[in-house]
């Protein structure tokens, strides 16, 4: 069985070497080979993913004593892949300026500065978000367990409980309008 794993790490290492390489290519070609190449990766793209379905396949198939070795090298190969799809799309994104300012006549000298600039600040507001709602959820959750203890008064913990939850909502609402008012504004000044 690891036979087979190893043969597909092989095959996958392969692939993701070539795909790495296209990917660094694909912004220096001209625009009919461009095309052609983002296809290919996509393609290149689509064959590691199954790769990684039959090495996960395999490892699922180990005896559990041995499998925590061949688990850990899946979740470094899970990493690679999503490296090479973020790649990738910056790639495609970089790929689009170009044709967006060939068809505009735009210079576009700033445009990958304030695309990589929005792209990171997009993250970070996603990232802020993801926290905001958990931190609501903890929220909403910490009040729910509270009521149901005997040991405080009900009404101070509702009262306290509609509080957080009030206060959450206004910051998801000050989170919402800022993240739409900055990806608004950078992707109008692109």
């Amino acid at each position: 069985m690891s036979s087979d794993f190893e043969g597909y790490e092989q095959d996958f290492a392969v692939l993701t070497a070539e795909i790495t390489n296209r990917i660094a290519r694909v912004p220096r070609l001209p625009p009919d080979e461009k095309k052609q190449m983002v296809a290919n990766v996509e393609k290149q793209l689509e064959e590691a993913k199954e790769l990684l379905e039959q090495m996960d396949l395999e490892v699922r198939e180990i005896p559990p004593q041995s499998r925590g070795m061949y688990s850990n090298r899946m979740r470094s190969y899970k990493q690679e892949m999503g490296k090479l799809e973020t790649d990738f799309k910056r790639s495609r994104i970089a790929y689009s300026d170009e044709v967006r300012n060939e068809l505009l006549g735009d210079d576009g000298n700033s445009s990958e500065n304030q695309r990589a600039h929005l792209l990171d600040n997009t993250e970070r507001l996603e990232r802020s978000s993801r926290r905001l709602e958990a931190g609501y959820q903890i929220a909403v959750e910490t009040g729910i367990a509270a009521e149901q203890s005997d040991s405080c008064p009900e009404c101070t913990w509702s009262e306290q409980r509609s509080t957080i939850i009030s206060k959450c909502h206004l910051h998801l609402d000050v989170f919402r309008v800022s993240y739409q008012s900055v990806f608004f504004r950078g992707s109008l000044s692109i």
